[in-house]
C-alpha cells in the first residue's frame, strides 16, 4: 500500500500517552471535516528502537507527532529535517515527502510564538527556561526570534546552564518570563512544581506552563498567588497541531 492510498493514517509517537490531547483533537477534526478515509492512532512505544517495526506495521502512514521523551531520540531515524528543526535539535512533527522520505519538523516554536504573543503587549527582554528537553530548544528559538535574553535552568550544572539553587532575587527579578518546559505538575502528579522561589514573583511577570492537564497546574496557582499572570499550554497545543496538519497536506 502507498501513502496516496486509503485510509490515510496519521499517529502520535511517544512513552505513556494515553492523556494525548492530539488523538482527540485530530480525530475530532476528521470527524467535523467529513474526512473518513484519515484516521488517528496513538502508537505508544517502550523504547525509540520500536520505531522501525511501527513503520513496517503502518505501512500507509502519512503524517506523525511526535512527543516525549522522543522529540530528540528519533532524529537519527529520519531521512532529513527542516532548518529549524536542526537549530531547534527537536522533532515534534514528521512529513512523507513525494519521494517518501522522512523529513523532521518542529511546529513547537510556532505554537509558543502564537501563544505568547496573544497574552503579551509587548514581548519580555529576558526569560528563564525551566528544563532542556526536546520543547525546550523550540521555545529558546522562538524567544531569540523574538530578540529576548534566554536562560536555562534544570537540576544539573552544566555550562550555560543554571540549577534551581541559583535563581535568586536577582535572577527571578530581572527574567519577567518564566517557562516551565519539564513535565513536573502533570496529571496525575498535580502536586508537583518546579523548584522556583515564587515568592520573588510580582505582577510583572507572566509564567507560561507548557503542561495543559491539568488546565490549571500547582505552578500557575503559586504564580497568581504573587499576582502573577499564569497560562498553560493550551493554546500552544491547537497552533503547533494546524501547523502539523498544514505541513502534513502540503
Amino acid at each position: 500500500m502507498t501513502k496516496k492510498e486509503h485510509p490515510k493514517q496519521f499517529g502520535l509517537l511517544g512513552k505513556n500517552i494515553d492523556y494525548s490531547f492530539s488523538r482527540s483533537y485530530f480525530s475530532k477534526k476528521f470527524t467535523n471535516e467529513n474526512l473518513i478515509d484519515h484516521n488517528y492512532d496513538n502508537f505508544d512505544l517502550s523504547s525509540i528502537s520500536g520505531f522501525e517495526q511501527l513503520l513496517k506495521n503502518q505501512s500507509n502512514l502519512c503524517g506523525l507527532n511526535v512527543t516525549i521523551p522522543y522529540k530528540k531520540e528519533i532524529i537519527p531515524l529520519l531521512d532529513d529535517l527542516s532548518e529549524e528543526s536542526k537549530v531547534i535539535g527537536a522533532v515534534n512533527t514528521v512529513v512523507w515527502n513525494n519521494k517518501g522520505k522522512k523529513i523532521g519538523h518542529n511546529t513547537d516554536h510556532i505554537g509558543f510564538r502564537k501563544a505568547l504573543e496573544e497574552n503579551v503587549e509587548t514581548i519580555p527582554k529576558k526569560a528563564l527556561i525551566l528544563g532542556t528537553g526536546g520543547a525546550s530548544g523550540a521555545v529558546r528559538y522562538a524567544l531569540e526570534q523574538l530578540n529576548c535574553e534566554v536562560k536555562f535552568v534544570s537540576r544539573t550544572a552544566k555550562k550555560n546552564q543554571l540549577t534551581y539553587a541559583e535563581l535568586d532575587k536577582e535572577l527571578i527579578t530581572t527574567h519577567t518570563l518564566i517557562v516551565n518546559t519539564t513535565p513536573l505538575g502533570t496529571f496525575p502528579n498535580i502536586n508537583d512544581a518546579p523548584p522556583i522561589p515564587f515568592k520573588y514573583l510580582n505582577t510583572k511577570h507572566l509564567l507560561f506552563d507548557l503542561i495543559y492537564n491539568p488546565s490549571e497546574t500547582l505552578f500557575m496557582k503559586k504564580a497568581k498567588q504573587q499576582g502573577a499572570q499564569a497560562i498553560n499550554g493550551y493554546q500552544m497545543l491547537l497552533y503547533q497541531a494546524e501547523k502539523s496538519w498544514e505541513l502534513w497536506n502540503q
